[in-house]
């Protein structure tokens, strides 16, 4: 596939619930990572499949949710690209760390989804 799916992530209005919950139902290995001063992502290891991560919701006013990340070869290219499709940048091209960018886009009806490019090996 071109473009897969490569990370889920949930932003939590109660993180430490989440984790609860989440290890409890599923077989998930959860591991925290220091992300900088007062910042914590965890990260969801599912085994086989794609992984992901959970973190506070930075959203302020909004319900927790999942968001989805999708890979792409170009991240500004194809944040660009959505917004000249009739889509809606809500956060652009991040740095995170020495992995990678992100960007968050919402589709024309409404939908939000995550880009993801990884920093060459």
């Amino acid at each position: 596939m071109a473009n897969p799916f490569v990370h889920i992530e949930l932003s939590s209005n109660d993180l430490p619930g989440a984790k609860t919950f989440y290890s409890s139902l599923f077989d998930w290995k959860l591991e925290d990572m220091p992300m900088g001063p007062g910042m914590v992502y965890t990260t969801i290891g599912v085994g086989e499949g794609t992984g992901g991560g959970m973190m506070p919701n930075a959203v302020p006013g909004t319900p927790s949710f999942w968001l989805a990340y999708v890979n792409v070869d170009d991240i500004k290219a194809a944040t660009a690209k959505a917004e000249q499709l009739g889509g809606k940048v809500m956060q652009g091209v991040t740095p995170v760390a020495d992995m990678g960018w992100f960007s968050v886009i919402v589709d024309p009806s409404g939908a939000a989804l995550g880009l993801w490019q990884a920093k060459a090996a």
